[in-house]
């Protein structure tokens, strides 16, 4: 029993070691690591400003609000961190904020155009719109086309273009982005299955680029640049090393604690810990969630929230050892008696976080975010993985001396 337990601690320590190096490339590279908001990272703040009609229209809130959603769509299909978009209607203005934007100028294009994609007739009659698409995707064209975008269109769609298609063979049928002819092909067979395609784009990106305005539909209004700021990272990545030199310092703080007052325990708690870390850092990466100085906050704060689990529950297991019990005995009751008092903590702030993310805007967001994994994650290692080691280290001498638990007694009763 005591090899195994020895056995089974060592492949522990072994396979956190091996995962926490392995660990390291991934998680802190600067392109696919975990990815950093706009304080961190550096970005573009846009103010579009909403245009009344070509006819005189006012521009309404309904508009306002259409434009929103589609730029929001036109931002996710873009890829880019933490989207910030905001609407200010009382102005008619629309402000985004993007982070880590490669090129500013191609992000403003393709979030002010109106992307309203017609086809017409030779006599400039709107035959379909842009309404009627299903999807649009871009690909590699045939030797002649370049590059492509693949448009499929939707239930009506599909039998509005096999009509148009049908009507006009031997004649051109123009497809525009708003008012501007990308393609006039003429039509030799009447199309329809509801496919068709846009040809000879320079490059794949650019077929990429056009795709996301077909997918994400036209705006309501026309759009203009009120305010175009580039964010430098500078002041972000000066914010990231204090922030992680008053991590680093706050842990070191931490481990030295819990080792001085709990002892054999505190390096299991502190060892947990590192788990801990492990767990919030790769369940952030794989859900490419932004890490923002808010984030950081909420990490910390859950690290002191994990660490206060810890105490309670090595408290409760230094008075079952005060009152005679056995230390597989006073371990298995102290892990027991906190056990309503951990879930109660992190039950109600697991609360307060999904409060905060369903209420709140997204810097809020990114703080409820980290927030709920840290909870979850010290959740797990304060009840189920250091309840787990800590049995195999007592395992390995159930007679040793209390004093390894912070107890001044010679020998348990």
């Amino acid at each position: 029993m005591k090899r195994g337990n020895i056995l089974k601690l060592t492949v522990v320590v072994l396979l956190v070691a091996i995962v926490a190096t392995l660990s390291v490339k991934p998680l802190t590279d600067s392109q696919k690591g975990i990815p950093l908001g706009l304080d961190l990272r550096g970005g573009v703040h846009l103010v579009l400003q909403a245009q009344p009609g070509k006819d005189g229209s006012p521009v309404t809130k309904d508009d306002m609000d259409n434009a929103k959603t589609i730029i929001s769509k036109r931002v996710d299909e873009m890829g880019l961190s933490e989207p910030i978009v905001q609407e200010d209607v009382p102005n008619k203005r629309i402000i985004v904020d993007l982070a880590g934007v490669q090129d500013p100028d191609k992000a403003v294009n393709v979030l002010k155009t109106t992307a309203q994609l017609t086809f017409r007739d030779p006599q400039g009659n709107v035959v379909l719109q842009g309404s009627d698409l299903k999807d649009a995707r871009a690909a590699n064209g045939s030797q002649n086309q370049g590059f492509v975008v693949n448009l499929t269109f939707s239930g009506d769609g599909v039998k509005k273009f096999a009509d148009a298609t049908t009507k006009l063979v031997g004649q051109n049928l123009g497809i525009y982005l708003d008012d501007k002819l990308l393609q006039n092909p003429r039509v030799e067979v009447p199309i329809v299955n509801g496919q068709a395609e846009i040809t000879n784009y320079s490059s794949l990106q650019e077929a990429a680029d056009y795709a996301v305005l077909f997918r994400s539909g036209s705006l309501p209004v026309s759009m203009t640049i009120a305010e175009k700021r580039q964010v430098g990272a500078s002041l972000g990545a000066d914010s990231l090393a204090k922030s992680m030199q008053a991590a680093l310092y706050a842990l070191i703080f931490i481990f030295l604690f819990m080792l001085a007052f709990y002892h054999l325990p505190g390096m299991v708690a502190d060892f947990s810990l590192i788990v801990y870390a492990l767990i919030v850092l790769w369940v952030l990466y794989l859900m490419r969630a932004v890490l923002t100085l808010q984030g950081i906050a909420g990490l910390i704060l859950t690290v002191g929230m994990a660490v206060d689990f810890n105490i309670i529950i090595y408290e409760r297991v230094k008075e079952e050892i005060r009152e005679g019990k056995s230390l597989r005995a006073a371990v298995e009751s102290g892990f027991s008696r906190a056990f309503i008092t951990v879930i109660d903590a992190h039950v109600t702030t697991l609360i307060a976080a999904l409060t905060l993310y369903f209420l709140g805007t997204s810097t809020i967001r990114g703080f409820a975010i980290t927030l709920a994994v840290g909870i979850i994650a010290s959740l797990f290692t304060a009840i189920t993985f250091t309840r787990m080691i800590l049995r195999w280290v007592v395992g390995v001498n159930p007679k040793m001396n209390t004093s390894w638990f912070g107890v001044r007694r010679k020998q348990n009763g």
